[in-house]
């Protein structure tokens, strides 16, 4: 299937990434009976979970919320361990599916590509993959992983430093020990409180960098007995049916009531009830208001930022730690296990960024705030150049040769995050505006994974072979992101969801990346166009060759 200088063997689909959406598509295009082959830059399936091995990872999903649903009898066969699993857990569970839906016989591993051009003339699309072997496929399907492209800021001299140096998700795949060593951990993002956590248990002395803090709320996880597992098996049809129910394909689902709507007594009880429940429930089982009104999201972080100066000892370091720049819901809360208690420790430091920046690195350590603090490791758990970064890696040429990246410049544009208009036969199961940016993604994805596949079973049906958005449609679908989006706290916040990340150089223009209108309109929307015949997808039969 592969040629470094003659043409290559015609496939129907190649699809680039296998995570968890890449390896749900690529079986279900087997199904369809399409010869197809899998792009993958690891060394193995996971996406996610294969890159980020850091200690501490887990997800912040109830694992029966998050596992594959698609078939009944892997939801039989596998027993979940913890309510919230690590990775540890998480991908030998993917490795599974891959084996047991041979999916690794179909993929191209260590691979990454470096350009995908649309070919007018015979509608296909040619794949090169950076070390010069080529592929051919009637379909291009991107399943590239929303936060897959790590970042690390430009410090100044930072290759100065002579001790281990890695973004988290670049953890040493060999044994690494950090215990008894100076550890510095710069962020304190979702990943950043994980490893913190874990960091602060073996370091002899850990050094914590903030910019900004983020509300936290305790995970609760605990184990998973035989027994509940057993019940869980049973229940699984009710927990999916739950999930395609909720706003945002969790368990959890917004409370009824509006904020006003509550005393402040009951509001008090209320919050500690979803205080104490596992995961997401405070975020996404508060008062239907929260994501719009300020008073709202301004009184759930007042409770949190009481619960942080009860936890942590020292009240300036409390302070260092409650937001400033975000209201709570604005931003994904990181889920946490003994954070806060952490910085009570006395082998733990903070250092507040905003008020002493990082000036450079030293071959011994990092010098902020005219102080130099040596260290024997440095961890980065500075984030992803979060959906658009691993877009911007690939030269993708449409139709009439027009650039993705110079057609993005202003900002992405998109039909239902699926498909743009330039790029026939280009699918996308995760990226910006689709289901699974604002998501428990694994439910998202599969959705967009089953519509994307019964769109091509419908093309194969009504002997189709060329699809292509129509303008009109991309911009329909703009506009009424922009309409949803409008009156949400979370489209006037700085965060990678709106498109900012000043890890970045350049990216401070506000762009709306991420859909906002709930799954359940996303699912009646989208049923309404496959009912209509694809509306807005030029559905046609090209001359190949």
């Amino acid at each position: 299937m592969t040629s470094n200088s003659g043409p290559a063997t015609r496939l129907d689909a190649i699809i680039v990434g296998m995570g968890v959406g890449g390896m749900y598509q690529l079986i279900k295009l087997r199904e369809l009976g399409m010869s197809v082959q899998g792009i993958e830059a690891g060394t193995d399936v996971g996406g996610t979970w294969y890159w980020n091995r850091y200690p501490g990872a887990r997800f912040d999903s109830e694992t029966h919320s998050y596992c594959y649903s698609f078939s009944p009898e892997l939801l039989e066969e596998w027993d979940w361990k913890e309510l919230f699993a690590p990775q540890t857990e998480t991908y030998p569970y993917l490795q599974h599916v891959a084996e047991k839906f041979d999916v690794r016989r179909h993929v191209e591993f260590s691979t990454r590509i470096k350009r995908a051009s649309w070919d007018e003339t015979g509608n296909f699309w040619t794949v090169e993959a950076e070390d010069g072997r080529t592929w051919e496929a009637t379909y291009l399907i991107t399943a590239v992983g929303t936060l897959s492209i790590p970042v690390v800021p430009d410090y100044v001299d930072r290759d100065k430093f002579r001790g281990p140096n890695f973004h988290t998700s670049e953890w040493p795949r060999t044994p690494f020990d950090v215990t008894g060593k100076r550890v510095a951990v710069i962020g304190t993002g979702a990943t950043g409180v994980q490893v913190i956590q874990e960091m602060a248990k073996l370091a002899g002395h850990l050094t914590v960098y903030q910019r900004e803090g983020n509300w936290c709320k305790p995970l609760r996880n605990r184990p998973i007995p035989p027994e509940e597992m057993e019940q869980i098996k049973r229940d699984y049809p009710a927990i999916f049916e739950r999930c395609r129910s909720t706003g945002a394909a969790f368990i959890h689902d917004t409370d009824p009531r509006a904020f006003a709507d509550v005393s402040p007594e009951e509001r008090e009880e209320f919050y500690e009830s979803l205080y104490a429940q596992p995961g997401f429930a405070l975020a996404m089982g508060n008062f239907s208001d929260l994501g719009t009104n300020e008073a709202a999201a301004r009184a759930a972080g007042d409770f949190l930022a009481r619960k942080i100066r009860a936890r942590v000892n020292d009240p300036k370091v409390a302070d260092i730690l409650i937001p400033k720049n975000h209201l709570f819901g604005t931003k994904r809360p990181p889920m946490e296990t003994g954070y806060y208690e952490v910085f009570n420790q006395e082998n733990v430091d903070l250092v507040d960024l905003k008020a002493t920046p990082i000036e450079r690195l030293t071959e011994d350590g990092i010098v902020s705030g005219g102080q130099e603090r040596p260290f024997d490791i440095i961890i980065f758990a500075t984030g992803f150049d979060s959906i658009l970064g691993a877009f911007n890696r690939i030269a993708f040429e449409g139709r009439d040769s027009i650039s993705l990246i110079e057609k993005w410049r202003d900002g992405p544009t998109t039909n239902m995050g699926m498909a743009v208009h330039g790029f026939p036969n280009m699918l996308i199961v995760n990226g910006p505006h689709g289901l699974a940016s604002f998501c428990n993604v694994p439910r998202c994805l599969e959705q967009n994974v089953e519509y994307v596949s019964d769109l091509l079973a419908y093309m194969q049906e009504k002997g189709f072979n060329r699809v292509e958005i129509a303008a009109d449609a991309e911009k329909q679908w703009m506009d009424l992101m922009r309409r949803n989006a409008e009156p949400m706290l979370v489209a006037q916040t700085n965060s990678w969801f709106t498109g900012i990340n000043t890890n970045i150089e350049g990216r401070t223009k506000r762009n709306l990346l991420f859909y906002v209108g709930g799954q359940v309109y996303f699912q009646e929307h989208s049923r309404e166009i496959a009912a209509n015949g694809y509306t807005g997808f030029n559905l046609s039969q090209a001359d190949s060759s």
